[in-house]
């Protein structure tokens, strides 16, 4: 029965009734609390969890004002039908599962979408906000392969694709290649979009240790293998960067067993010096995915494919087409201008640069050995003890605006090891993000909460 519920609050760091709303977030995200079911009344908890009244009284009032339940007076407290699994609604982040570039104080977004609009809508420029062929203009693929350059992709205009983000993307190389039952190589954690693409087509996808040419023959071996899906720079989640060497060799092994490579660059060229891409080794192979999502901005839905081949470029413009029609010729018009007047380059140094600040500034307040990152990235990987909740925890953490997201929303296998992957962008500026940052530590280094190093 609900209303005999309680949680288990004793290891939790920080004002109990914060950990109490937690604890409310982290059983709905587990299903243990749905809509509809009704809480314990406030000083019932307070007895089991030997606290004050005031204190269950308290996080109960946060509970409501997050969305997650709701009061009926002398009926109780209830699960809110507004409640989302997994998610708690915050002032500061709206959306606690999306990984998204920090907003730069000074980066000068706005100003430059606003310069871009005004050049865009003179009588020369409006044949770019109409309708565009499927693939995207020639201009516009040109700057796909002009950003594709910068990690060592030589491209031809007509073997790039513009698509309505990273995601469309993938959609469409997916549809393009893959049929049910094929087996698709990635990481114990994957990417949840792709996740659910791959469950969409009936495809299999099959967790490797490491992404190495020795995994990657094992698994064939198995079973043949259809496609490697990979994020070489920055994974998301487990921030892993994949050297250039061994990215040879994985290209390497691919072409000779002829195994498709679909390589998703989210983040490539967000380091000061992007690393080649696998693409690169073995283009004739590869499907190579650039964003701008990740990089600049969400508000842009644009994202760049390159395919294999000409022939596969048509095939690949046509799914993207079915699904998206294009991607929104304003978004793509701003890119393609940013590049050409060196905005572009401005835009991507400032993300660039407040990411480095915020990992210094996680550093600082974690120290070392407990969470994998990229220097120049925005996300943490943390790894957690067996006996963890990493529930709880991410739900603590969104209390104070702080996005994060338990390992079971990214992993393959049901017994990959447990971690939480903590974004340090969004909308959370610098002070809020150090006070969550120092909640997140006193969370880690309370009894009771130990944590893995990362090994």
């Amino acid at each position: 029965m609900a209303d005999s519920w309680a949680p288990d609050i004793a290891g939790a760091a920080g004002p109990k009734y914060k950990a109490v709303t937690a604890a409310i977030a982290a059983a709905v995200a587990r299903g243990e609390l749905s809509h509809g079911d009704r809480l314990p009344p406030q000083r019932d908890l307070a007895l089991r969890l030997g606290i004050d009244l005031t204190t269950v009284t308290k996080a109960y009032d946060l509970a409501r004002q997050r969305g997650l339940i709701v009061a009926r007076g002398r009926a109780g407290s209830f699960i809110s039908a507004d409640a989302r699994s997994g998610q708690v609604a915050t002032a500061a982040q709206s959306d606690i599962a999306m990984n998204s570039p920090p907003i730069a104080a000074d980066g000068g977004l706005p100003e430059a979408m606003a310069s871009a609009l005004a050049v865009l809508t003179r009588t020369d420029g409006l044949a770019r906000l109409h309708y565009q062929r499927p693939g995207g203009t020639a201009a516009d693929r040109e700057t796909g392969a002009a950003l594709m350059a910068r990690t060592g992709l030589s491209s031809a205009t007509e073997q790039v694709v513009v698509t309505a983000g990273g995601q469309n993307g993938l959609h469409a190389i997916a549809s393009t290649i893959l049929k049910p039952g094929d087996r698709v190589a990635c990481g114990r954690y994957v990417y949840p979009g792709f996740h659910a693409i791959a469950r969409r087509i009936g495809a299999t996808l099959v967790p490797l240790a490491e992404t190495s040419p020795a995994a990657l023959e094992a698994a064939h071996a198995d079973a043949p293998l259809r496609a490697l899906y990979v994020v070489p720079t920055n994974d998301n989640p487990t921030a892993t960067t994949i050297a250039a060497r061994d990215r040879q060799a994985i290209a390497a092994w691919a072409l000779g067993a002829g195994v498709q490579i679909v390589e998703d660059d989210a983040y490539g060229l967000l380091p000061d010096a992007p690393i080649p891409a696998i693409a690169s080794f073995a283009p004739d192979i590869s499907w190579h995915v650039a964003s701008m999502a990740k990089i600049i901005s969400p508000a842009l839905r644009v994202g760049f494919v390159r395919a294999p081949g000409v022939a596969e470029a048509m095939q690949l413009a046509s799914c993207q087409h079915e699904s998206a029609v294009m991607a929104p010729p304003l978004n793509v018009a701003m890119v393609s201008l940013w590049l050409a007047d060196g905005s572009f380059d401005r835009l991507v140094d400032a993300v660039r640069k407040e990411a480095g600040w915020r990992q210094k500034l996680a550093h600082t307040v974690l120290g070392d050995g407990r969470h994998a990152a990229h220097p120049q990235g925005y996300h943490l990987w943390l790894p957690l003890a067996d006996d963890s909740n990493p529930d709880m925890l991410a739900a603590a953490l969104a209390l104070d605006g702080l996005s994060a997201v338990a390992s079971d929303r990214f992993a393959v296998a049901a017994d990959a090891p447990k971690a939480l992957r903590v974004s340090l962008g969004g909308t959370i500026d610098r002070r809020a993000l150090s006070r969550a940052l120092h909640r997140l530590a006193a969370q880690l280094w309370s009894p009771g909460s130990a944590v893995s190093n990362i090994v």
